[in-house]
């Protein structure tokens, strides 16, 4: 009797998602001056849509609302959530990690060095738009 030989391992594939919705890339740059003129205003929005799209992408994680409302009330632990969910959002497509819920600790106590949320949200939107790029987005 000959032995079938085992078929060849397969690269890892992205998330199943949940909708076949991707995310948009936003620039940093841009993020960071609309952060800064609108008084924060922005950066609730970002919150909302970066997890509601997350959430439509792979099912997972908190989504737009509920981000909106800790973003509002607790605002604190969103650095922490966010790096998490977008760490998991890529390790679960078989990449590299790059943000986790350890990259929060930029924003605060990092918030006391100043650049700490900068560097924060540079490697947090960074993976997030990486991972939207291997998607195929644009």
């Amino acid at each position: 009797m000959t032995e079938t030989p085992a078929p060849p391992p397969q690269a890892p594939q992205a998330a199943p998602a949940a909708n076949g919705s991707t995310g948009q890339i936003r620039g940093t740059g841009l993020c960071i001056v609309l952060a800064i003129v609108t008084f924060g205003i922005y950066s609730l929005f970002w919150f909302y849509k970066t997890h509601d799209e997350m959430k439509k992408h792979s099912g997972q994680g908190i989504g737009g609302g509920l981000a909106l409302v800790l973003a509002l009330f607790v605002g604190i632990v969103m650095p922490y959530l966010t790096s998490n969910e977008v760490g998991g959002l890529r390790e679960r497509a078989g990449q590299e990690q790059k943000v986790s819920l350890t990259t929060g600790l930029w924003y605060f106590p990092g918030m006391l060095i100043l650049v700490g949320p900068l560097v924060w949200f540079v490697k947090t939107n960074g993976a997030l738009n990486d991972y939207w790029r291997s998607q195929g987005v644009q």
